[in-house]
This record gives structure tokens, sequence and C-alpha cells, in this order.
């Protein structure tokens, strides 16, 4: 028998998702699918947490500054800045646990909250979202399209070239 299958054919869709084609030998019809980095990492069970607003980004670096801290705590670093009420930082609080960000712990009647990972590891979380967004995966399209468009400086390159070199050959 023949196999009349064309390979793979990838398609941008008007969403920045791929479309894979092909044809089936058996049935001779062509079918469809929509490839995307986003919906794969959620089938693996990778978790995908909607971004930060800029008020809930100033709620976790007062959580990360802090460490474990209560809602008074948290509304106090916040309320330097902007004139927000303690049951506004409550709510952000339980928001940003819902969305897994943060995880309390009852002492006594409060709530001591704890960022659920380290700020640098949410950094690398929101740098993969973007890459499968607008990179179709690739960290390569990245990192070539900010040295295209100059935003990385000659400094910042080396540095990141030596901190790739030194992993490559185990050093930490």
């Amino acid at each position: 028998m023949r196999w009349n299958v064309l390979p793979f054919k990838r398609r941008m869709t008007p969403k920045g998702h791929f479309r894979a084609s092909k044809f089936w030998p058996l049935t001779r019809f062509r079918c469809s699918g929509t490839v995307c980095t986003m919906t794969q990492r959620t089938a693996l069970g990778i978790r995908v947490r909607s971004p930060l607003t800029e008020l809930e980004n100033e709620v976790m670096q007062a959580v990360w500054e802090a460490g474990p801290c209560t809602v008074e705590a948290v509304h106090q670093t916040v309320a330097r800045h902007r004139s927000i009420k303690e049951t506004s930082i409550r709510t952000l609080l339980r928001r940003l646990e819902q969305k897994g960000y943060l995880r309390h712990e009852e002492e006594g009647r409060a709530y001591v909250y704890r960022a659920a990972e380290p700020a640098r590891s949410l950094a690398a979380h929101a740098v993969r979202q973007i890459i499968d967004r607008f990179c179709q995966g690739s960290v390569e399209e990245l990192v070539s399209g900010m040295v295209d468009a100059k935003v990385l400086s000659k400094g910042e390159l080396g540095r990141l070239e030596e901190f790739v070199r030194s992993r490559k050959q185990g050093g930490k």
C-alpha cells in the first residue's frame, strides 16, 4: 500500500497558534488541528498562571521582601506607595492564592501568607509564557529578537554568554 501522507504543514492562525494539517491515507480526507505550546503545556500538567497586574505585582514584591507575613504587614508596605484599604489587600492576597502565587497558614486568627515560589522562578515562568506565545516556543527566537532589537547591551550579552558557558561546564 502506498501511503499518501503529506508532511505536516504549519501555518500561523490570527491568534498566534499554529495549525497543522495532513492527509490520512485510509480516508483521504484532510484533517487539521491547532498546535499551541501553551495548550501542550497545560495538557502535560504544567500550570499556566494568569499574569500579574501592577497592583498584584506590588503585593507579591511586599511578600517576597518580608517573607511570611500577615495582611497588615502587606498593607503597610503597599500603602506607602498608594492609597488602598486593608480589605482590598485581603482580597488581593486571597486571589493571588487562588491563582497559585501564594499559600497561607493560620496562626491564631490571622492568616500568614508566603510566596509559593521565589521571584526568580516566577520570572522564568513568565518568560516561558512569552516564548510560547510570541516566539512559537523557541528560546533562540526570543534571544535573537532581543539582540536584533538591541534590547541587550554588549555587556549584558557577554554576561549571558558567560553564564550559559559556565552552566554547560557544570558550574553553578
